[in-house]
């Protein structure tokens, strides 16, 4: 059982905690439009802007996706130009202990942690997901090999965190035997499985390492990253997918809905949270 206890996040600390995401997605828009990477605003913050022109109200955090050739022109933008005082990008290459296969950029002098997450090792602070898009096979045996085989890798990258709040006690000593695979072997698989499949276009894309609903199982349309709009988003334009309608219907179904009041609450549980006072 997990010691710590959940940090409510109050209506006052969302509002900042937007705020801080704000700057940091500013940032990331900064880079991307000044060396020409495309990339698009993702999930929720996608929604947020189709639905809200900002913010879904009681969302916690910001998306962002891009194709693996995008994110690594970003990276290499990002030794350059990121601002190093007040952010850092984060993935397996920049942190030893960084577990997941997509990236974050990180708002330095911030406090964040998921609750059960208190004992990984990785570096913490308010952050954004900026989610690395893989093309997917079309052919029908080796899309579900291919869907196997991220199941079983996104399983291992969360085998530290399994071995410690799996409820069942041997799942956790399953989540423990995982645990000892060696992650830079795990990265070295998914990035070679990356590899052979951006090969060739295919109709589908997945973030590997993050599964999708039911509805987009094996991933979601390429075409969407054919073209790209601009959506206001808090008072800002921010690169949008243009085909947005057949993306968040596809992940979300009837998106302009909103969830029962209920459900209008952050997802996130937090077990620490230390704020800063942003201008954006």
């Amino acid at each position: 059982m997990n010691r710590y206890v959940e940090h409510i996040v109050t209506k006052e600390e969302l509002d900042k905690m937007q705020k801080v995401e704000l700057e940091m997605l500013l940032e990331v828009d900064r880079i991307c439009r000044k060396y020409h990477i495309q990339y698009s605003i993702d999930g929720g913050t996608l929604l947020g802007a189709v639905r809200h022109k900002g913010f879904i109200p009681w969302d916690d955090d910001v998306d962002v996706i891009m194709l693996r050739k995008e994110y690594h022109k970003f990276q290499k933008a990002c030794k350059k130009e990121l601002d190093m005082k007040r952010f850092f990008l984060q993935d397996y290459t920049t942190d030893a202990n960084y577990r997941w296969g997509y990236a974050k950029i990180r708002r330095k002098n911030t406090e964040y942690i998921r609750l059960g997450q208190e004992h990984l090792k990785q570096k913490t602070g308010i952050c954004i997901d900026i989610f690395v898009a893989d093309n997917v096979p079309d052919n029908e045996v080796l899309k579900r090999i291919h869907y196997a085989a991220c199941y079983c890798i996104r399983k291992i990258m969360y085998a530290p965190l399994g071995e410690v709040n799996a409820e069942k006690i041997l799942l956790r000593k399953w989540y423990g035997i995982l645990n000892h695979i060696p992650i830079d072997k795990v990265f070295w698989v998914r990035n070679l499985i990356a590899y052979h499949s951006n090969r060739k276009r295919t109709e589908l894309i997945s973030h590997y390492t993050f599964q999708y609903p039911k509805s987009c199982t094996y991933g979601l349309p390429r075409k969407c990253f054919d073209e790209f709009t601009e959506l206001e988003f808090e008072g800002y334009k921010f690169k949008a997918f243009k085909d947005y309608h057949t993306y968040l219907t596809m992940h979300y179904g009837d998106y302009m809905k909103l969830p029962p009041k209920e459900k209008r609450v952050p997802e996130t549980k937090l077990s620490t949270l230390q704020l800063i006072d942003v201008e954006v």
